[in-house]
C-alpha cells in the first residue's frame, strides 16, 4: 500500500511535480504514471491537481500521515540498530551453575557493564541440564559450564581448564599418613598441584573417611566416580548434594572429605580447616567453555562479552 510512498511525500513536500522530480532524479511524466498507479491501486486521488500549488484531498491529507509515522518508526529503528551496533542499547543474558555464578561470572559482568553500562545483563542459575534447555530455546545467549555439550548443535569458546582435586577437613586423622602429599589452598592458588613434580595422594589412605559427593549425571559425580574405580577404592559416601560449593562447605565446617575443582578452591572464601591432594587421574583435568547455540545471530554485545570475558582471569588458559 505505501510502496512509491517516497514519491507522494516529495510531491506534498515540494507542492509541484517538476520540482519533485528534479530532487528524485527522474522525469516528470515517469513520476506523474507512477502516481497514477499508487493512485489506482489505493481506489482515490491523492492530490488535487486543478490547484496550484498541488493540494492533497482528504483521502491524500491521511495518505501523507500515514507515511510520516512510517517514517517516524523507521528512522526510530534505524536509531535502535545503530545504538545496538554501537552497544548503546541491548540485553543479554547468561546461565551458570552455582559455582560459575558465584565466583567466576561477576568479576566479568562486571567489567563488561562497567564499559557497556546500558547493556541490560541477565544471569540465570540453574544445574547444566535446566541450563541447556534455555539455551536450545534461545532464552539464553550463553552458558558457561564445565559440562561438554554437543558441539554439532553448540558454539564454543574457551574460557579455563580447570583440575580436580581432593579437599580433606584438616582434623581427619588420615591426613597424618599423607603428610608428604599436603597442600595448602596457598599451594593451589600458586598452581602446585599441576607440577609434575608434586606427588598424587594414594586415595586408599582415605578409605576409611566419609565422603560428600553430587548427585549422579553431574560431570564432577562421573568423574569422581571414574577416579575411585581406577584407584580400586569403594568410598563411605554419607552425603549427596546438588552443587559443588554446597559439597566445599560442608566439607570445610569437617563433616566429609570432597573432590571439588581447583576453580572453587581458588576463587572460595580462604578456609584454613582444608588440606588439599593432587589426584593422579586424566579424569581430574576438563574445560570450561562458554556455548552459543549454532547459527545463532552472534550481536555486537555478545561478541564483546566473550572478549571480556577471554581476557579475564578465569585461572590456567
Amino acid at each position: 500500500m505505501f510502496k512509491g510512498k517516497e514519491y507522494i511525500y516529495e510531491v506534498y513536500k515540494e507542492k509541484s511535480f517538476s520540482k519533485a522530480a528534479q530532487n528524485l532524479y527522474i522525469s516528470q511524466p515517469a513520476l506523474s504514471a507512477s502516481i497514477k498507479k499508487i493512485e489506482k491501486r489505493l481506489g482515490c486521488c491523492i492530490f488535487d491537481r486543478s490547484s496550484n500549488p498541488v493540494q492533497l484531498t482528504e483521502a491524500g491529507t491521511e495518505y501523507v500521515k500515514s507515511i510520516e509515522k512510517i517514517m517516524d518508526i523507521e528512522n526510530r529503528f534505524e536509531n535502535y540498530l545503530s545504538n545496538l551496533n554501537q552497544l548503546k542499547t541491548g540485553r543479554l543474558s547468561i546461565g551458570a551453575s552455582n559455582v560459575f555464578a558465584s565466583f567466576i561470572l561477576p568479576a566479568i559482568i562486571t567489567k563488561f557493564t562497567n564499559k557497556y553500562p546500558s547493556i541490560k545483563v541477565n544471569l540465570v542459575e540453574a544445574n547444566s541440564a535446566h541450563l541447556e534447555d534455555q539455551l536450545f530455546s534461545g532464552a539464553l545467549d550463553f552458558v558457561i559450564d564445565n559440562y561438554p555439550l554437543n558441539e554439532l548443535i553448540y558454539e564454543k569458546h574457551l574460557f579455563c581448564s580447570e583440575c580436580l582435586i581432593l579437599a580433606v577437613p584438616q582434623e581427619f586423622s588420615s591426613n597424618c599418613l599423607a603428610q608428604e602429599y599436603q597442600l595448602t589452598i596457598d599451594d593451589i592458588r600458586q598452581g602446585m598441584h599441576l607440577k609434575p613434580a608434586t606427588k598424587p595422594v594414594p586415595l586408599s589412605l582415605f578409605t576409611n573417611d566419609p565422603f560428600i559427593c553430587l548427585r549422579a549425571g553431574n560431570d564432577t559425580r562421573m568423574r569422581t566416580d571414574k577416579i575411585f574405580q581406577e584407584q580400586g577404592i569403594t568410598p563411605k559416601i554419607i552425603l549427596e548434594l546438588d552443587q559443588l560449593a554446597t559439597a566445599y562447605n560442608v566439607s570445610c565446617y569437617g563433616m566429609a572429605i570432597t573432590i571439588i575443582s581447583d576453580t572453587l578452591a581458588q576463587k572460595a572464601n580462604d578456609s584454613s580447616n582444608m588440606l588439599y591432594y593432587k589426584i593422579n587421574s586424566t579424569h581430574t583435568f576438563r574445560s570450561v567453555f562458554f556455548y552459543n547455540k549454532q547459527n545463532k545471530y552472534i550481536t555486537k554485545a555478545m561478541e564483546e562479552f566473550i572478549k571480556i570475558a577471554q581476557n579475564t582471569d578465569g585461572k590456567h588458559h
